[in-house]
């Protein structure tokens, strides 16, 4: 979230309503400010869309190689048709036009061709989406109902067993990297060690040869250990952010006036406290929504898995220029587009952001 919403982290959307003249103002003052703060937030997007677009086409003209010598295979060819390949790919022409050519092609959703598969970026991106939603789509469902369970049950019996037990872990957890924790269970579950056989498969998408129900529970077995893998590393953001939201509204007076009017400790807690504390929770889950789109490139390639971190990771190797500008934007764009619809849904959730 931006500075702008800020404020609206210490708001009580369960709390006694304003009274008094500026309460009466409210929604006309609302009324008129709320559009000016949409049109500041999609202005902000459309400016950092447009940087990202920019900084995609020159950072990835630092990587050394030569893509030309990689789509010879490592042949021995001649200068004239090296040359021919720069013509074909535009790679003679001068940076500036480069630029310009892409820029001009990417706002009519051209992103080129890849060097490495001769074929569109975005037809390449089409393929991989799917099972990239697949695989850190059901991640994201796991650790932010992980998450937000634990981090509510730990807040509420803060300074527990319960308590340190849960945050220990997701500290624990958060802080180690998920390449280093996804190879550590292919060699327990995958090859397996001492009594533990190998359970699970090193790594893919599928075995192959399976259909119709078959065909699911194949891929549901290869998703396993990276879905283990990512809920595990992430799990502990989602649980910690939720815990310090609940502990500083479970001082608040609103909740002292609920428990005085006889409400039992949990039903304060679902109905007045969680729902408050999960406004910044909410920041975070939009977050993590964009980075579903995005991949992880690091677990995806350790588990081979055919997503779209996979291939940000093969284009990045050669370097399959257009590829890696094109997945660089997209991954970019899901973060910013997600983070800006948080924005705008804010003020709808508690009325003093925006005005």
């Amino acid at each position: 979230m931006t500075a702008e919403a800020t404020p609206s982290l210490v708001g009580k959307t369960g709390g006694p309503a304003e009274a008094g003249p500026s309460a009466a103002r409210g929604p006309r003052v609302r009324g008129t400010a709320y559009p000016r703060y949409v049109a500041g937030k999609l202005g902000g997007a459309a400016v950092s869309l447009l940087a990202v677009l920019v900084t995609s086409f020159f950072l990835f003209r630092l990587i050394p190689g030569d893509p030309v010598k990689f789509m010879t295979g490592g042949r021995q060819v001649s200068a004239e048709q090296l040359a021919s390949y720069r013509r074909e790919f535009g790679l003679d022409l001068p940076l500036w036009q480069q630029f310009t050519d892409y820029c001009g092609k990417a706002l009519t959703g051209d992103l080129g061709t890849s060097y490495q598969f001769r074929a569109p970026v975005m037809d390449k991106i089409s393929e991989a989406l799917p099972n990239t939603l697949l695989l850190t789509g059901t991640s994201f469902v796991l650790y932010t109902a992980i998450g937000v369970l634990l981090g509510t049950r730990a807040a509420w019996r803060n300074g527990g067993l319960g308590d340190r037990l849960n945050t220990g872990l997701a500290l624990t957890l958060y802080s180690i990297p998920s390449f280093w924790l996804g190879l550590l269970l292919i060699i327990v579950f995958s090859v397996g060690i001492g009594p533990i056989p190998g359970l699970f498969p090193t790594g893919g998408m599928e075995s192959g040869g399976e259909e119709g129900f078959g065909y699911v529970l194949d891929v549901a077995h290869h998703l396993v250990l990276p879905v283990v893998t990512l809920v595990a590393v992430e799990y502990g953001q989602t649980l910690l952010v939720t815990r310090s939201a609940l502990l500083d509204e479970m001082g608040s007076d609103y909740l002292t006036t609920a428990r005085a009017k006889g409400l039992r400790d949990d039903l304060v807690r679902r109905r007045h406290a969680v729902p408050n504390a999960l406004l910044p929770t909410m920041t975070l889950v939009f977050i993590n929504l964009g980075r579903t789109v995005a991949g992880v490139i690091l677990v995806e390639t350790v588990f081979s898995w055919p997503g779209l971190g996979g291939l940000f990771y093969q284009a990045l190797s050669v370097p399959d220029l257009p590829l890696v500008q094109g997945l660089f934007f997209v991954f970019a764009a899901a973060v910013i587009v997600m983070n800006t619809l948080a924005d705008l849904i804010y003020p709808l959730l508690d009325p003093r952001v925006g005005r």
